[in-house]
């Protein structure tokens, strides 16, 4: 039977003595078998009353990025942004576009 290694595998495979650790000079020779080095993860129990879910939920890929929080928190910021606007209007008593420097209300002059 192969000796175990007090430390984690990536401490064992530098295979230089620890200095100044006590224990340093008996740690110092492990070195892992030449098998594969396994772990075991003991992951903490759930609280009282708390179940695990019986059922994964099945994610669809979002279609360039469109996802429905992306959409939501668009909607909002448009909805800031337009609310916005009004106030600044109000508070200039001139539209976005005249603020901007926009001639309102003499059309377009395009040569037809």
């Amino acid at each position: 039977m192969a000796a175990r290694c007090a430390l984690s595998a990536p401490s064992c495979l530098t295979r230089q003595p620890f200095s100044g650790n006590k224990l340093g000079k008996r740690l110092a020779p492990c070195l892992p078998s030449p098998r594969a080095i396994a772990a075991r993860v003991n992951a903490a129990k759930l609280p009282p009353g708390v179940e695990v879910p019986r059922v994964q939920p099945k994610l669809s890929e979002p279609f360039l990025g469109f996802t429905e929080t992306a959409e939501i928190w668009n909607s909002r910021a448009c909805m800031i942004g337009l609310i916005g606007t009004f106030i600044v209007e109000l508070a200039l008593h001139k539209g976005i576009l005249q603020i901007i420097g926009v001639e309102v209300g003499k059309g377009l002059d395009l040569p037809l």
